[in-house]
């Protein structure tokens, strides 16, 4: 199926990754453990026989192996983690098991593998998570205040919609006898308000980078959509799929 002499799966972590090289030719299969950074595995894939083609999984170590391996020359592809065989029952893990299933599983042509975005386009998406990161803390923030007033049968008499400027106005007017309920409501509002500038803050930054951006194009045409912010429309594209990262209305 590939045109490789040496196979190689990568278990990373952010201070070693363990190898096991398999090499196509004789069957042999070796275990090696780089310590280091990521980017130290690309010196020991430039000492096996080539041409060489490693995989590791996507996760919290990113894409910089990737494209390290990619300047020098070597192969390394990314697989999406739910394509990894695993047997009912096996919760045995370690590094060179990993690393093992791995190389056997891209032997036998049974991963899907995620397309490596560039750095740019990595800058932003890491803008838009942090976008929609504020925007869940924030949802959360609202809903432990509301169940706070909820539970003490206070309830906001209008007019207005929740969360509006009369709503704001009027949660900053309430005043509570005792001093655990008067401490609770001061943080959870702290944190609502808070949250909600961070939101702001953030949308804000978007505004300015998304002009720049590698999504620039598909933002501009997506703006035709009536009742849709720049918030809305930050995207991500992955291989031949859109997925909204800032889609849902707060």
């Amino acid at each position: 199926m590939y045109n490789h002499r040496s196979l190689v799966g990568l278990d990373v972590h952010a201070k070693a990754t363990v190898a096991a090289s398999l090499d196509v030719e004789t069957g042999e299969l070796r275990f090696r453990r780089v310590s280091g950074p990521p980017r130290s595995a690309v010196e020991h894939l430039e000492e096996l026989p080539g041409p060489v083609l490693a995989t590791y999984e996507s996760g919290p170590v990113g894409y910089g192996l990737a494209r390290e391996a990619a300047g020098r020359g070597i192969e390394v592809r990314v697989c999406a983690p739910g394509s990894i065989p695993r047997k009912p029952g096996d919760r045995v893990k370690t590094d060179r098991r990993d690393a093992e299933r791995l190389v056997r599983s891209l032997l036998a042509g049974e991963l899907s593998f995620v397309r490596v975005p560039s750095v740019e386009e990595e800058q932003f998406r890491d803008l838009a998570r942090c976008r929609e990161a504020a925007r869940v803390d924030l949802m959360r923030a609202r809903h432990r205040l509301s169940k706070f007033l909820l539970r003490r049968e206070i309830e906001f008499p209008g007019p207005g919609e929740n969360w509006r400027r009369s709503h704001w106005q009027w949660l900053r007017s309430l005043r509570f006898a005792d001093h655990p309920s008067r401490s609770v409501f001061c943080d959870y509002l702290a944190a609502a308000v808070s949250l909600q500038q961070r939101r702001d803050g953030l949308d804000a930054q978007i505004e300015i980078a998304a002009p720049q951006s590698p999504w620039a194009p598909v933002i501009a045409r997506l703006r035709c959509l009536r009742g849709m912010g720049l918030s809305e429309e930050v995207c991500v594209v992955r291989g031949d799929r859109t997925r909204w990262l800032c889609c849902r209305p707060v």
